[in-house]
């Protein structure tokens, strides 16, 4: 009887992959291991087979996999990495992928670093979990009946980036993803950045055509499972209602005394053709922050200082506050408290977009420098990913949207932040583009300040994960709304045409 597990791992002759694969002949559960080769010649191992090929993450690659792997389970090792499986890992694993039926079946690990171990857990699959840089680890133990089945229905695909995230989402359309939550191996990390320093590697421009590939793939998923919105939008009237002014510029602040300054001035050096005011809610600041704004609000009107009388508001809630205050404007624009409006033409170019395109919410870019206001990597955050006819697809697969944000008031009240301090942004962001136009604007006009009292400067792997977690939960929440509206639609279409 063969055993059960077929192994593909990347190959480029170095010897800890040799002690890995050691480890995995000596376990009795492997009938045959695959060496993934990207043009290297005579590279081989006693026992394994080279299997050459463009690359780890391509549709070439996957299809070779799948019709190769001829055991009940195809364990996949995803990066060129020291990999040292604790004990009975293996048999764990497959455990779990035989009782639960899973397509895939992943788990946590620990980093080693300088001979020390160090936990990393990573986060349970969800419907939501749609992005393409979901952490799964480096080990991936898949169900081969299941895998060859997805193979098949991605096989006219030819991608050269996104062939692993297409398997992975055609895996989730037909079986559960399911997490481990035990440390069952160890791997060299190779990525040491601190989390402020790799969020923005998916708008590096090398990396483009990984955009643009990731983006074909997720949008044929949320195709399939019913969750795609066609390029046709609810008309907004941004003028049928009166308000005080005409925008206000919102922002939430704790703590901030070293930056707020500078972000209420350039606020106000604001030069428009129309009544704007600023609306700073101060949740309950304890650094000094509150005597510099009641300062302002003091010398210039346009400053409203609020404070709320709850105790209890993230960033969300004091947004909340901003926008139902009976003196935010129609349209509500966000400024943090670390960062700066790029000139003084900011806000009339955001108002006039709402006028021009008729929209809900606009979206502009920035501009990423230090503290001094110089320029840093990756320089200008443009989003371009967000385009009129599929932006609002494509924002389920990233993980933000870009700044500064602005809002049709009589939108967002109906709308509302979720109150908390991560994410809010991007759920109501998904929430508006569900039903209504986004307006862009793609020439930076936002100066976001990186420093060391970033809140996302250098997060725990726990606090990564909380966050990532959330935004997943956000994209489930959104890809059930969705479905229900395009149902809905496809419903009364049918009734209509029935009549």
């Amino acid at each position: 009887m063969s055993s059960p597990i077929t192994v593909f791992i990347p190959y480029s002759g170095n010897q800890f992959t040799k002690a890995t694969i050691e480890q995995l002949q000596a376990s009795g559960l492997v009938e045959k291991i695959f060496l993934l080769t990207t043009g290297a010649e005579g590279l081989s191992v006693n026992g394994c087979e080279s299997l050459p090929i463009d690359s780890v993450t391509s549709s070439h690659t996957m299809q070779k996999i799948a019709k190769k792997s001829k055991t009940h389970f195809t364990l996949f090792v995803l990066h060129d990495t020291a990999i040292d499986f604790g004990q009975f890992a293996l048999e764990r694993f497959l455990s779990v992928a035989e009782n639960t039926v899973s397509g895939i079946v992943y788990s946590d690990y620990y980093n080693m670093k300088l001979g020390i171990r160090t936990p990393h857990p990573v986060i349970e699959y969800q419907e939501g979990s749609v992005r393409d840089d979901f952490n799964f680890g480096s080990v991936l133990c898949l169900n081969s009946v299941i895998l060859k089945d997805a193979a098949a229905e991605i096989a006219k695909s030819d991608f050269a980036f996104a062939g692993l995230y297409a398997l992975r989402l055609a895996i989730a359309r037909r079986s559960r993803i399911t997490r481990i939550g035990e440390f069952l191996y160890s791997k060299i990390e190779s990525d040491t950045r601190k989390s402020g320093e790799s969020m923005f590697d998916y708008v590096d421009p090398k990396n483009r055509q990984v955009q643009i590939e990731m983006e074909i793939a997720a949008t044929e998923h949320l195709k399939t499972i019913g969750a795609y919105l066609k390029p046709q939008f609810n008309e907004v009237n941004v003028k049928e209602e009166k308000f005080e002014c005409e925008a206000s510029v919102i922002i939430p602040v704790k703590n901030r005394a070293r930056t707020i300054g500078d972000a209420v001035d350039s606020v106000l050096k604001q030069v428009t053709n129309f009544r704007f005011n600023l609306i700073v809610v101060d949740n309950h600041s304890s650094d000094g922050t509150t005597a510099l704004l009641k300062g302002y609000a003091a010398k210039d009107e346009r400053t409203i200082h609020v404070i709320p009388t709850r105790e209890d508001l993230g960033i969300g809630g004091c947004w909340n506050e901003a926008v139902h205050h009976a003196k935010c404007g129609r349209f509500a624009v966000q400024l943090d408290s670390d960062d700066l409006y790029k000139d003084a033409t900011t806000l009339q170019r955001i108002v006039d977009v709402f006028h021009q395109e008729k929209c809900a919410m606009v979206i502009g870019s920035y501009q990423m420098t230090n503290f001094k206001l110089e320029e840093i990597p990756p320089g200008i955050i443009d989003h371009k990913e967000w385009t009129p006819d599929n932006g609002r697809n494509n924002a389920l697969r990233i993980n933000g949207l870009g700044a500064p944000r602005a809002f049709f008031t009589r939108v967002l009240r109906r709308v509302n932040f979720p109150n908390v301090s991560y994410g809010e942004d991007y759920a109501v962001g998904l929430a508006i583009s569900r039903d209504y136009h986004v307006g862009r604007i793609y020439e930076p006009i936002y100066l976001c300040r990186r420093w060391e009292g970033n809140t996302d400067a250098d997060l725990s792997i726990e606090k990564q994960n909380a966050h990532n977690f959330y935004k997943d939960t956000i994209r489930t929440f959104e890809i059930i709304a969705r479905q229900r509206a395009n149902a809905l639609t496809k419903a009364k279409s049918k009734r209509r045409k029935s009549r």
